[in-house]
């Protein structure tokens, strides 16, 4: 009698630690907003300078066993090109979701982080017409070096030349095929 009353005590114990949620608060979260102009760039002969206004969000959050923090992130903005030779316009909005798909770890203080991220693009000519469209989903990869420290992203180092897309963008895109710079002289004249 003893032996079955302790094996439901534990019995209830174990459904009621079993049935709690657990609890991750985020390793580090916040918010951004940058607004900014780029230098003055040669864009194959025309000037052209970039007006930037974006948005976003980000989260860090350890995920399972793995002793790496997830990085999630959502960013929005515009990005409008000025044709310093005409003073047109080339506008960019955009959205865009990304987040980390696995982490692997190589065993030589590096990891490899698959990235997966979705979202598009829509372009607008100096008139305010929609031109250009490029949605779709893609996945990078790129080998950082975490100083010793897994669950520190802030001492993170990027390996230089370990950056790849894995898969190409998915989504029914304009942009194949096209030069950016012929495209800001088209749409801003």
């Amino acid at each position: 009698m003893a032996g079955a009353v302790f094996t439901a005590g534990i019995l209830a114990v174990a459904s009621i630690v079993a049935s709690t949620p657990a609890i991750a608060q985020p390793i580090d979260k916040g918010h951004f907003h940058d607004v900014f102009k780029s230098d003055v760039y040669d864009c194959e002969g025309t000037p052209a300078q970039d007006s930037v206004d974006v948005s976003g969000n980000f989260v860090f959050n350890q995920r399972g066993s793995s002793p790496f923090p997830y990085y999630r992130e959502s960013v929005h903005g515009t990005v409008v090109t000025t044709n310093l030779n005409n003073g047109g316009t080339f506008t960019n909005i955009f959205s865009v979701s990304t987040r980390d798909h696995t982490i692997v770890d190589n065993g030589d203080g590096t990891i490899t982080i698959t990235d997966f991220a979705s979202g598009g693009s829509r372009f607008y000519d100096t008139h305010g017409n929609f031109v250009l469209k490029d949605p779709g989903q893609v996945r990078t990869a790129v080998d950082i070096n975490y100083n010793g420290t897994p669950a520190d992203h802030n001492d993170d180092v990027e390996i230089p030349g370990y950056f790849q897309i894995v898969r190409s963008s998915t989504g029914n895109s304009d942009f194949s095929n096209r030069d950016f710079c012929a495209d800001l002289v088209k749409y801003t004249s």
